[in-house]
């Protein structure tokens, strides 16, 4: 085959280091698109991005011709530099360390982007980590519980 063709949904979630809650309101939703115009520029799109004050969901259509990590890191790295740059007051931010990786099927994508953008319905029944462990238990993903947050 001459081109590469892909339907790659992911569900990524990661969350703030040691899951503090530095994602302040003043900057969420400009941080968001911010991350938004990462993941673009390296070829992602059908992009959902939305999280609550310890943690960030992120639903897209992932380039195949980028690995699902190195993006990762990229929007990681770049977005917390960019929290730096941009709101001095929040050098606490940062992003832990690891994320989760979720497959969807294109048949729950628009329940998986509904749920994003609800995030913070959610978060006023259920902690992060409550959600992050359920969607191991669902996805059957193993885990060492000694380095699960770490």
């Amino acid at each position: 085959m001459a081109h590469t063709f892909s339907d790659l949904l992911v569900h990524v979630v990661f969350g703030t280091k040691d899951r503090r809650p530095t994602i302040d309101d003043s900057f969420r939703a400009p941080l968001f698109a911010y991350m938004c115009g990462i993941l673009q520029q390296h070829g992602a799109k059908e992009i959902t991005i939305n999280g609550t004050r310890d943690h960030a969901h992120i639903l897209m259509a992932a380039p195949a011709t980028v690995a699902l990590s190195d993006l990762v890191r990229q929007l990681k790295s770049s977005s917390t530099l960019w929290v730096h740059e941009q709101y001095r007051e929040s050098l606490a931010f940062s992003w832990q360390t690891g994320y989760g990786a979720f497959a969807v099927s294109r048949s729950n994508y628009l329940r998986v982007r509904s749920y994003i953008e609800q995030q913070e319905e959610h978060h006023r029944h259920k902690s992060f980590e409550e959600e992050f462990l359920a969607f191991l238990k669902k996805h059957n993903v193993r885990y060492d519980p000694a380095f699960l947050w770490r």
